[in-house]
């Protein structure tokens, strides 16, 4: 098999190789291309650092609600650069990235960190064939899409699609955006369990950031009707 990696442009070529460390090295190193979107090595390992604190924070406000084995699939909406999946190497998950189509170009860092993922629009359905997720991560997700004139009720319906019953939602954006989410919540049946907090600071975070964490009920025989 070929390595999984996109090709480098003429700019960028090498002539021995690709310059990437192995795995799981390269996971956490700036791969030598980041120049083509843009981002500079600092950003890539301050990113990378970042998130490596808000996993661990997201485990620590989950731990009385979870168990070793309750994720398996892990989605996020909105991947950036691959630092939340690479968070993740010491979780027994397998994690699909998201590039949004405004960031695609940013597709070839994940696949050169040696994870995986695809570009989509969020403003469509997703194609979730064949596997359904245990959890969703977005990220400023509601916020980009509200600025493209799509549908936040839509997109929620989306994630409920692909979401499995016991499943869990994080949802991280500005305070309007999940003041708005929770009107849905029970409608939705994500309101097993339920936590907003207000995060730490930190290099990434937007005005007024909210962090929304829910688990989705597991639907009993005869509930019919919301």
């Amino acid at each position: 098999m070929n390595a999984c990696i996109t090709p480098y442009s003429a700019k960028m070529h090498k002539d021995k190789g690709s310059g990437l460390v192995p795995w799981p090295q390269r996971l956490t190193a700036a791969p030598p291309r980041l120049e083509e979107v843009g981002v500079i090595p600092e950003e890539f390992q301050e990113d990378t650092s970042i998130w490596h604190f808000r996993v661990m924070e997201y485990w620590k406000q989950m731990k009385s609600v979870i168990q070793k084995n309750s994720f398996r699939n892990v989605m996020d909406m909105n991947s950036n650069l691959g630092g939340f999946a690479a968070a993740l190497k010491d979780k027994d998950v397998w994690v699909m990235n998201v590039a949004p189509v405004n960031a695609s170009a940013r597709l070839k860092i994940i696949y050169d960190r040696g994870l995986i993922g695809t570009v989509h629009d969020w403003c469509e359905s997703f194609s979730t064939y064949p596997r359904t997720y245990d959890l969703l991560h977005a990220w400023t997700l509601f916020s980009e899409i509200e600025e493209r004139g799509c549908s936040a009720e839509d997109l929620l319906i989306e994630m409920d699609r692909i979401l499995r019953p016991d499943g869990f939602v994080i949802i991280r954006d500005k305070a309007s955006v999940i003041n708005y989410v929770r009107k849905f919540l029970t409608a939705l049946r994500w309101d097993d369990w339920l936590l907003e907090v207000e995060p730490r600071i930190d290099g990434l975070s937007s005005s007024e950031e909210r962090v929304l964490i829910a688990r989705k009920k597991l639907w009993e025989e005869g509930v019919t009707t919301l």
